[in-house]
């Protein structure tokens, strides 16, 4: 993956699990920490906590989200950025597939949002 999140911001994410199926990881930050532009591959994101974002699109589509704890939501391939501008830390786990990814693509996507 060119931008792999755990490349891009090492000190966010971390590989949990890992097969020839799977990548866990966790996300965790503090309220205005911020990501450089980075992609997930087709996840599903369950969130440990409630927190508020702003995600900054590949497009130059911004939105802002406020995710409940205990969320758990199918996101699709995208590339985005994004912003703590709650003042809640951010935790979530992603389980990124890796058979059968989509390309990243530069939406939010109708699922729901990504974190970071």
């Amino acid at each position: 993956m060119p931008l792999d999140p755990t490349v891009t911001n090492p000190g966010l994410y971390r590989v949990v699990f890992e097969n020839d199926r799977v990548r866990v990881l966790e996300y965790l930050d503090k309220p205005g920490d911020r990501t450089t532009p980075h992609e997930h591959p087709d996840s599903v994101m369950h969130t440990l906590s409630t927190f508020r974002r702003r995600l900054y699109a590949a497009d130059g589509e911004n939105r802002d989200v406020e995710i409940q704890a205990g969320t758990t939501g199918w996101l699709p391939a995208q590339r985005h950025s994004g912003h703590n501008i709650g003042d809640t830390d951010t935790h979530v786990i992603f389980v990124e597939l890796k058979e059968g990814a989509g390309a990243a693509t530069s939406e939010l996507g109708p699922a729901g949002p990504a974190v970071e």
